[in-house]
């Protein structure tokens, strides 16, 4: 609360939106004077004396969500939620109840959309495929119109929701099953299990690796050249926003396995970091050489806070798997330093890192934030959902929908503060 106290003293943030043109929400200043005149017309005395809790959470969500130069931080939105008393599942619901409501109208603000990494992404791909890492049936896709489509989550994920919010009318079909009619707009060809390493999620399954990715976007390539001839599907390639969520699974699904993988054994963290990204930077590279010129990569969220992780590896005391998230820190900062180095040596394209959206042991901790990190369904051994079993009831108040994969309120709060850093490149 002192924050909103300080800055009442001079200078007043106040909301102002416009919801009936879809334009983003707005932060005005005022003065005392106005502010006072404006208050005592329009709220309650007490009100206008003492900020309630809610108007602290809506002014920071505001200030934090609509401008990706705030300074404020998820962190600090969550300490001021925590000092008003407000408990986590609330903040979240309402952090995307309502900024969700601020959807792009008209055009597109790019005419296609590529992806490219694993389940938190996938949308279909691996239905077909011999593998554990599947996810077309109930209660999967409980609130998703289409019911189980092969999303790991219970309803939209994450790319689903960006889609929308960079004004696309329909998701982006899945290389599985989209046709020539779609595939100007784009195409999803991210797989659950697959990495950035060839081998990687491979003991549950065939998955579709980066590799295979990129090779099934070159065959979709050749496709949108013969429809409409080689230069203009280059100058159609050179416009489209493409996104990369991959790397989890070669921890998950690989290093932290020594029963399957000996990665661990071979590499430091650090090591094994530095070998993923020597790897992911050829694979970035072949993108941009197929036309890439608008790219996104995701870090690696904190893997060691998944139910999953917590349920399976020594906490050690702790509410999250420390040397799990402190493995995956050593690939971020080093995919970091990549996307710097692809836009110093490539001057006409533009990437972008994305933090990955994750609420680790510093969020659960603080006390008044009893949310806790399980899933929402019952899950087998793997992880996933068991077949038609009944998932919980209030899904917006979890954070994970298996012991993986967030649930579709989480991926909203991702998605937003994802569109928001991406208007540096589209």
């Amino acid at each position: 609360m002192s924050f909103l106290r300080n800055d009442m003293a001079s200078w007043t943030y106040f909301v102002l939106t416009d919801g009936s043109h879809g334009r983003p929400c707005r932060i005005a200043r005022m003065d005392q004077t106005k502010r006072k005149r404006m208050f005592d017309h329009t709220l309650k005395p007490s009100f206008a004396r003492q900020p309630t809790p809610l108007l602290t959470l809506i002014i920071c969500v505001i200030i934090r969500v609509s401008f990706y130069h705030s300074p404020l931080s998820v962190r600090n939105c969550l300490v001021m939620a925590h000092k008003t008393r407000l408990r986590l599942p609330v903040f979240l619901l309402l952090i995307v109840t309502f900024c969700e409501q601020n959807h792009v109208h008209g055009e597109p603000k790019v005419p296609c959309y590529f992806i490219f990494g694993d389940s938190l992404v996938d949308s279909g791909n691996n239905n077909n495929l011999e593998t554990i890492a599947k996810v077309n049936y109930p209660p999967y896709g409980i609130d998703f119109p289409g019911g189980p489509t092969g999303r790991f989550t219970n309803g939209r994920t994450v790319a689903d929701i960006m889609g929308e919010l960079l004004g696309f009318d329909d998701f982006i079909p899945s290389f599985l099953t989209v046709d020539s009619s779609e595939i100007l707009i784009g195409v999803n060809y991210a797989s659950g299990s697959a990495g950035i390493r060839q081998e990687t999620g491979k003991q549950l399954g065939i998955n579709l690796e980066l590799s295979k990715q990129l090779e099934n976007h070159q065959t979709i390539i050749s496709r949108i050249v013969d429809m409409v001839g080689i230069e203009s599907a280059a100058s159609h390639l050179n416009k489209c926003f493409y996104w990369s969520v991959i790397g989890s699974n070669d921890y998950l699904n690989n290093y932290f396995i020594p029963q399957y993988y000996n990665t661990s054994s071979q590499y430091t963290p650090d090591k094994y970091a530095e070998a993923l990204i020597e790897q992911y930077s050829r694979q970035i590279m072949t993108l941009y050489n197929s036309g890439a010129r608008k790219v996104a990569l995701n870090g690696i969220g904190p893997i060691g806070c998944a139910p999953y992780s917590t349920a399976n590896y020594d906490t050690k005391g702790s509410l999250c798997v420390d040397s799990m998230n402190d493995a995956v820190n050593y690939f971020n900062r080093r995919l970091k330093s990549l996307v710097n180095q692809l836009n110093n040596d490539l001057a006409d394209a533009k990437f972008i890192y994305l933090n990955a959206v994750g609420f680790g042991s510093e969020y659960t901790a603080s006390p008044g934030f009893s949310f806790k990190l399980n899933g929402c369904c019952k899950a087998n051994e793997h992880g996933q959902c068991v077949p038609n079993q009944t998932p919980c009831i209030f899904r917006s108040l979890n954070l994970f929908w298996d012991l993986f994969h967030p649930t579709e309120v989480s991926n909203k709060l991702s998605a937003l503060l994802s569109y928001r850093s991406l208007k540096k490149i589209l």
